[in-house]
C-alpha cells in the first residue's frame, strides 16, 4: 500500500486553484511549505475559513484568522469573455492553469464555466480587458464538500496540464538536438549544394495585437453606430 506524505495529506485539503494568492506557484510548493514549517495555514483565500480549521486539525497548530493586510477570502467567480471583443491572441488560454479556456489563434475564445476555478489568472494577460468575473449565484456553492470536489476535478486537469507542458518542452528539445546534429554533421562529397531557402520575416506579436485591437475596436463602433441608426 501506498505512503501517503504530509505534503500530499495537505495538498488535498488545498481548492487546487492554482491561483498563487498564497504567495507561491500553486497548492503543492505551499503545501510544501506548510509541511516544512515555513508558513501559516492563513494563506488560502479560496480555502475560505474551513479551509483554515481543516489545516489546523491536520498540522495540530491554532486556527488563526486571515491577515488582515493580506487576500481575503470572497465568493466565487468564473471568468467570461466578451466573444465580440475577443482578439484570438491565446494569451489568456496559455495563462490558464487547468485549461478551461478553448479557442484558437486570431479566433474567438469561450470559457468552460464548468472546469474555471476562478482563479482569476487570465485577467492580467489580455490585452483588450475582454474577461470579466461573474459570481456564483448559488449560496451553496462555498460548501465544503463542493468545494472539495471541485478541487479533485482541478488537480487532475492541472497534472494533465503539466504532463503536457512536459512532454512538448522534450519534444521541442528533441528536435532542436535532432536539427543541431544534423548541422553538425559533414557534407557528403556526393550531395548536391543545399539551397539555402530565406529566412522567414520577422513577426511583430505586439504588432499583431494593435491590429486586432484596432479591428475589435472598428467593429463596436459599427455595431454602435448600427444601433444608433435603427429606427
Amino acid at each position: 500500500m501506498p505512503v501517503i506524505t504530509l505534503v500530499e495529506r495537505i495538498d488535498a485539503l488545498l481548492p487546487q486553484t492554482q491561483c498563487g494568492q498564497c504567495s507561491h506557484a500553486g497548492c503543492r510548493p505551499y503545501a510544501e511549505a506548510l509541511a516544512d514549517g515555513r508558513d501559516p495555514i492563513n494563506r488560502c483565500p479560496p480555502g475560505g475559513d474551513d479551509g483554515i480549521r481543516a489545516l489546523a486539525e491536520l498540522l495540530g497548530r491554532d486556527i488563526i484568522p486571515f491577515a488582515a493586510d493580506g487576500p481575503q477570502p470572497k465568493p466565487r467567480a468564473l471568468a467570461v469573455i466578451r466573444e465580440d471583443s475577443c482578439i484570438g491572441c491565446t494569451l489568456c488560454i496559455q495563462a490558464c492553469p487547468v485549461d478551461a479556456i478553448v479557442g484558437a489563434a486570431k479566433q474567438m475564445h469561450t470559457v468552460i464555466a464548468a472546469e474555471c476555478t476562478g482563479c482569476e489568472l487570465c485577467l492580467a494577460p489580455c490585452p483588450v480587458d475582454c474577461i470579466d468575473l461573474e459570481p456564483v449565484a448559488d449560496p451553496a456553492d462555498g460548501e465544503r464538500e463542493r468545494l472539495m470536489a471541485r478541487a479533485a476535478q482541478a488537480r487532475v486537469r492541472y497534472e494533465r496540464r503539466q504532463a503536457r507542458k512536459a512532454r512538448d518542452q522534450a519534444d521541442k528539445a528533441r528536435r532542436l538536438a535532432e536539427r543541431a546534429a544534423v548541422n553538425a554533421a559533414p557534407a557528403s562529397p556526393a550531395a548536391a549544394p543545399a539551397v539555402s531557402a530565406a529566412p522567414a520575416p520577422a513577426v511583430d506579436k505586439n504588432e499583431l495585437i494593435r491590429k486586432a485591437m484596432e479591428r475589435a475596436a472598428a467593429m463596436r463602433a459599427a455595431r454602435e453606430q448600427a444601433d444608433k441608426d435603427k429606427p
